[in-house]
């Protein structure tokens, strides 16, 4: 079966599945029920920290109905993507709303070489994730406005991008607050074998450098060859006129130069000195900093105020308060989504209250324990099997807290490197991100997606994410290899294998 009828056949079956929000509904019901079934059966693991035992939890119970009753709000309004998403849909509703967005990308688009927009998309989602979760609400819908102004199937702008941006998550040209965190997790797991080691931010920097450079060519590849020629003629609403600028908009583009300007010296002086009020208070760090922890009001606040500085300039803007319109009108179309995020929320808590993900993910790490392969091949194998536990258990750090104390000090008895590990794993993680539709953002993917398709389903977003998916899998794991052969360091001071 050739390639293209793969993908057919993926996305036939795919879009059988119910709607969404019906789909996280019957989720909820199958795990009530097996968390009832596996605490019957007794299904268990052992913490691998702590030690203690870790049951799966019946909540078909008293005590099961009681949490759900008690914590239903508060799932939902404390589940990271809404608050997120909502946020940074009211800055970018007045930047779209007062034409600013349509007019930097006319003044951009019609300058830009086509044949790099592909290669551009990706690689800015790439280098997204210094920000956070910015890439999934900014990027992604900007990419389809971007394809789709260059009268381009707008799908194929926000495939490339989402591949980017989630696909790549663990790729970058500098080191930002992700490699710190999973420093910090594989430090104290490797305390368990070594006390002594530390596993520092940049330990991964040199491969996730170069990494950048091959998730982008070959997310380019996939876009261009496959998922282009897959996708059919566009037959939406008309794609955005590129026309030339006008003198008001031209000056109003010009306002939010000299505007950007201020805001980036404003940001460099709270962050660069030592003392600046934006680093962290207690140990003046920037990755621990509110800034960093709040880039997304950040980048919502410079889009209101750029929207409506260029609004005002341009003349869009006649009366105060105009502004507002932008914001309600992109939180109306956000509907569909509070509506799916709400059983979404549900359904993640009600997995991690049942120990169901826990227990999975420690037994499919021990599995690992009982193979006596090569290093190369042993780092294959964690691959793949981090892969395939990302379809179930979203969170890569609460995975990763999860299971380094396990995979960690076991392979550095086998004399891998921890680095060499948490690479491995960040491989797994990255490359699946894009086909689970457990990944807590995948709801705000396919809401950006409906805006050209609205009968667009799970199995039409796997099918046009599956390629990138296998291609970064394979070609991800193939540069690890590399690296191995050769012995390179992956990072300053971090080699692969332990002296």
């Amino acid at each position: 079966m050739k390639v293209p009828a793969i993908l057919d056949t993926i996305e036939r079956l795919g879009n059988k599945l119910p709607d969404p929000i019906l789909l996280f509904v019957w989720m909820c019901a199958l795990v009530l029920g097996l968390s009832a079934l596996a605490a019957t059966l007794g299904f268990s693991a052992v913490h691998p920290v702590t030690g203690e035992p870790l049951q799966a939890i019946n909540l078909l119970s008293t005590y099961g109905l009681h949490r759900m009753l008690s914590d239903t709000v508060n799932n939902f309004v404390s589940f990271a993507p809404v608050g997120t998403v909502l946020v940074a849909i009211m800055g970018i509703g007045v930047a779209e709303h007062s034409g600013l967005l349509s007019s930097v990308l006319r003044a951009t688009v019609l300058k830009a070489p086509p044949q790099m927009l592909s290669f551009a998309v990706v690689l800015a989602g790439v280098l997204s994730s210094l920000a956070g979760d910015t890439g999934y609400v900014i990027l992604i819908p900007l990419a389809g406005l971007i394809f789709h102004a260059l009268g381009r199937h707008p799908l194929a702008g926000i495939a490339a991008a989402f591949a980017g941006v989630s696909g790549g998550f663990s790729a970058n040209l500098l080191i930002g607050p992700l490699d710190a965190l999973f420093a910090g997790i594989s430090t104290e797991a490797a305390a368990l074998a070594d006390p002594s080691y530390t596993v520092t931010a940049a330990g991964n920097y040199y491969f996730i450098f170069i990494s950048t450079f091959l998730i982008a060519l070959i997310g380019t590849f996939i876009t261009e060859k496959i998922i282009c020629k897959r996708l059919p003629a566009y037959e939406g609403p008309a794609s955005t006129t590129l026309e030339q600028l006008s003198a008001k908009e031209k000056r109003g583009l010009t306002a939010v130069a000299i505007f950007t300007l201020l805001f980036i010296g404003l940001l460099l002086w709270a962050l660069v000195p030592e003392s600046g009020i934006l680093r962290d208070p207690k140990n003046q760090s920037v990755l621990s900093s509110p800034f960093i922890k709040g880039i997304v009001t950040v980048v919502a606040l410079y889009a209101a105020l750029a929207g409506i500085l260029f609004g005002k300039v341009s003349g869009k803007y006649q009366r105060s308060g105009e502004f507002v319109r932008g914001m309600e009108q992109h939180m109306a179309t956000m509907a569909s989504y509070l509506v799916l995020m709400f059983f979404a929320a549900q359904f993640v808590s009600y997995f991690a209250w049942s120990n169901l993900g826990s227990i999975i993910a420690v037994k499919g790490a021990g599995l690992l324990n009982t193979f006596d392969i090569h290093a190369g091949a042993l780092l294959l194998v964690f691959i793949v099997m981090t892969s395939i536990i990302n379809l179930f258990v979203g969170s890569a750090l609460a995975k990763w807290a999860l299971i380094a104390p396990v995979f960690v000090p076991m392979f550095m008895l086998s004399g891998i490197s921890p680095e060499a590990t948490q690479m491995a794993y960040r491989i797994g993680d990255s490359s699946t991100n894009i086909i689970t539709p457990l990944m807590p953002y995948y709801g705000v993917v396919i809401a950006f997606a409906q805006r050209y398709d609205k009968n667009l389903g799970i199995g039409t977003l796997i099918a046009l994410m599956l390629p990138y998916s296998i291609a970064f899998l394979i070609s991800w794991s193939a540069l690890l290899m590399l690296w191995i052969f050769f012995d390179w360091p992956l990072g300053p001071g971090a080699s692969i294998y332990l002296p």
